[in-house]
């Protein structure tokens, strides 16, 4: 679930050329259109269902536009929010034989799906995109080792402040970030209720350390005020 390249990324102007002519001599172009061969796209609308749990998992997927949550129902009826991907990310390597987690849309997006067979076959004859899908898995791991740390030990103002660095620096924002997701959605990833988030989130801009000038957007007044919350 991390930033991938992504056929968004392609390059049509000449001031971008020497950049498209690296990707070409590495091979990842070559990649890229090879995966496109085997891949369909899809839309999907706000909060519509790509996958569902215990569903067959029989396919992978990437994000060409929009964002896309993974969560699991608990027995108790809660949510879990195991992550959230965004454009370029992949998402739906299962290794097991159903799915663990559910795949749903924030908002309108747009997805692209690969069978695992067809994927299997073309690893036969690109091995390079077995190292690519192995270096997706073990950069899901290392994330998935720092929600332990978030989840485990942090409070709650480190938690909101955490995620907002987190968003910013996946989406190679600096001054401020979008923010698709609903507060419910954030206290569902950071284990809190949304009435701490919401707490959370007016104490940073009662501080002056952000500013909200609507729900689905928040700017850095003082961000390394923020990082210094996360780092405790």
């Amino acid at each position: 679930m991390f930033r991938q390249f992504d056929a968004s990324d392609r390059i049509d102007d000449t001031a971008r050329a020497g950049t498209a002519a690296q990707l070409a001599r590495s091979g990842q172009l070559a990649l890229l259109a090879a995966l496109e061969a085997i891949g369909s796209r899809r839309g999907v609308a706000r909060d519509e269902e790509i996958y569902a749990e215990t569903d067959p998992a029989d396919c992978w997927f990437k994000v060409v536009s929009g964002t896309v949550r993974i969560s699991k129902l608990l027995a108790d009826g809660r949510r879990h929010i195991a992550g959230f991907c965004f454009a370029g990310d992949c998402f739906g390597l299962d290794t097991t034989g159903e799915r663990v987690f559910s795949a749903e849309a924030v908002g309108d997006a747009v997805v692209m799906r690969y069978p695992h067979t067809a994927t299997e076959r073309l690893i036969d004859e690109r091995p390079a995109l077995a190292r690519h899908l192995c270096e997706i898995t073990l950069r899901d791991l290392a994330q998935a080792q720092g929600r332990l740390l978030l989840l485990g030990r942090m409070t709650a103002p480190e938690r909101v402040a955490h995620f907002l660095i987190e968003l910013a620096d996946r989406r190679d924002a600096v001054r401020g970030v979008d923010v698709p997701m609903s507060r419910s959605d954030i206290a569902d990833y950071l284990g809190l209720t949304i009435e701490t988030v919401c707490r959370v989130l007016s104490g940073f801009r009662r501080d002056g350390t952000i500013a909200i000038p609507n729900p689905h957007r928040i700017e850095f007044r003082n961000r390394a005020a923020i990082e210094a919350v996360c780092e405790g």
